[in-house]
């Protein structure tokens, strides 16, 4: 007869074996949430919300030109990435969901001091150009560089162009 602790090693064993199970369809289906969820977004013309965290960089050198983006809602690298795969959609016609946010435009948006064509306010538009990492980060190229001002900013996320 198994002790108790024994029959909870047991039951730990079996619940994560069916954790393990569970995990690819619970992963599947946080997917497809997430696809549908975009979806609507873009049939709305909505903006994700994103902030720019910093400058691309190394240890020594700063590369301005290029922001990272932290978008709302994505948290890794394949949410990052959600988008048709045209090279494999040409050849097999199969949409394996790579790059979703790869070439959308970004828009940051302030106010400035003086009044330029009847309003203060003022964006630089950029181009989300790839990942960045496995957190869900993007890099993001500029007309001109952001100022370092904007830095815990947010930027929007225009939903287009758009693949799908």
């Amino acid at each position: 007869m198994p002790t108790e602790a024994g029959h909870r090693r047991e039951s730990a064993r079996v619940s994560a074996a069916t954790t393990a199970a569970t995990s690819s369809t619970r992963n599947l289906g946080t997917f497809m949430a997430a696809v549908t969820t975009k979806l609507a977004m873009v049939a709305a013309g909505l903006p994700i919300e994103g902030r720019h965290l910093s400058y691309q960089r190394s240890r020594h050198a700063v590369h301005s030109k290029t922001s990272l983006i932290k978008i709302e809602g994505v948290d890794d690298t394949n949410a990052a990435k959600l988008r048709i795969d045209y090279g494999d959609y040409r050849r097999t016609g199969v949409n394996n969901g790579h790059s979703f946010y790869l070439g959308k435009k970004v828009a940051y948006v302030y106010r400035g001091q003086k009044e330029v064509r009847g309003t203060k306010i003022r964006v630089i538009w950029g181009k989300v150009t790839r990942p960045h990492g496995n957190s869900g980060v993007v890099r993001a190229k500029f007309q001109t560089p952001l100022p370092a001002k904007s830095f815990g900013a947010s930027v929007r996320i225009m939903l287009y162009p758009s693949t799908i």
